[in-house]
């Protein structure tokens, strides 16, 4: 199996080892927890760790006994501690949601000491449930998403080839970056369908459907699949109760409202909420949704490559995520930024725009933001490499492959 090296990733993981607090990995399935969890493992093991003092348990593997739960894990734990060599033991339980009552193991491995725990789960709710209530204020989470376009760029130049960047970006705005697409080399459109549909129905099955108890799957299909092809579109879920029962779905607002929510705690998208630049709080905030791979964007409307411009917002956006910010939409007389991304302090505007070559598209882009008047810095990302620079108003234009790349 081809590993690929998601190098923040680790140097996350390892900033944190022998800390007290327990390591959270989440995303959604297949975006590499797993393979993530494993080599950091094996790479303790280089580092001089006894193989006796990592306890490593995947626990949606076939191996795993049916019914396996709290009593049966923290039997295995107590045996492999008993079992160790003097020093500091490590726990990677992958995919723990999965086993029933696990948060109390949890909690008792947090009180022991010199022992170093880290768990993946595909589903929010392992934070704003189980989690927080047995473990409020002695975790960190750290998000794991599908490759980026750097990551999957550093994959495709390892082995020293030298492809050009636009044909590499392409390739990534077309398939995405879910790793399984790599494992034997790179994805035509025949592969890429048939791995990312075993994908979104691993998601929409186990970490929707059965978690939350929802019957209507014709719904629920519908509903993902048209929130991944009309992203980067504004919306209520008004809107979309009315969308879907044109198209034949059975859909009540309250129906829809929470199989939205089941989708966004199962990370397969991800909402960003319109805000006020200035006067008045919207009253009611419509949202964009994007779904977590470009790759399902296209799976839904049968990689026909149509809405590029807004494959490419969509590209921005989880990057952004990756980045660490909060994402909003901004809302202001006679126009919209596309992005407000706010992280602590820092705050910036940007606008996403395939390119800039045209004088009609140059201004429609750049007049939202020529209307603010504060200092935060305001930038225009573009697929268009002749229009780099800086505008009088100090608006920075750039080439979206070279900002994805920093």
């Amino acid at each position: 199996m081809i590993f690929i090296n998601r190098e923040k990733l680790t140097a996350t993981l390892r900033a944190h080892r022998d800390s007290p607090d327990i390591k959270v990995l989440t995303g959604v399935r297949r975006c590499g927890k797993s393979t993530l969890l494993a080599h950091y493992a094996q790479s303790l093991a280089h580092d001089g760790v006894p193989t006796s003092n990592i306890f490593s348990r995947r626990f949606d593997a076939f191996d795993i006994p049916i019914g396996y739960d709290a009593q049966a894990l923290h039997a295995d734990l107590a045996a492999a501690m008993s079992a160790a060599a003097p020093g500091p033991f490590y726990v990677f339980l992958d995919e723990i949601q999965d086993v029933p009552g696990w948060e109390h193991v949890a909690r008792r491995l947090h009180t022991r000491d010199d022992t170093d725990v880290y768990i993946t789960g595909s589903n929010a709710r392992l934070l704003s449930g189980e989690l927080a209530t047995y473990l409020t204020g002695r975790y960190v989470t750290i998000p794991v998403y599908p490759l980026s376009f750097a990551e999957y760029r550093n994959y495709r130049t390892s082995d020293g080839a030298s492809e050009p960047v636009d044909l590499l970006f392409s390739q990534y705005m077309q398939f995405g970056g879910m790793p399984g697409l790599f494992v034997t080399g790179l994805p035509d459109e025949r592969k890429a369908t048939e791995i990312l549909t075993a994908v979104y129905e691993s998601v929409v099955m186990k970490d929707v459907a059965k978690r939350y108890g929802i019957r209507d799957i014709a719904t629920l299909e519908k509903l993902s699949r048209y929130l991944f092809s009309t992203s980067a579109n504004l919306f209520s879920v008004n809107n979309v109760v009315k969308a879907l029962k044109g198209a034949g779905a059975n859909a009540t607002f309250t129906t829809i409202d929470n199989q939205i929510d089941a989708l966004e705690k199962a990370f397969i998208i991800y909402s960003a909420e319109q805000a006020r630049v200035r006067g008045k709080e919207l009253l009611r905030p419509q949202r964009k949704y994007y779904p977590v791979d470009n790759g399902l964007r296209n799976l839904a409307t049968g990689f026909t490559g149509a809405d590029r411009g807004a494959q490419l917002e969509g590209i921005v956006f989880m990057e952004l995520k990756r980045r660490g910010y909060e994402v909003s939409i901004g809302t202001m007389p006679g126009g919209e930024i596309d992005f407000i991304a706010r992280n602590n302090t820092e705050l910036q505007y940007i606008q996403v725009t395939l390119n800039m070559t045209e004088e009609q598209t140059r201004s429609r882009e750049l007049a939202p933001l020529q209307r603010l008047n504060d200092a935060f810095p305001r930038l225009v990302l573009t697929l268009d490499w002749y229009s780099e620079g800086v505008t009088k108003e100090g608006i920075r234009i750039r080439n979206v492959i070279d900002w994805l790349c920093e």
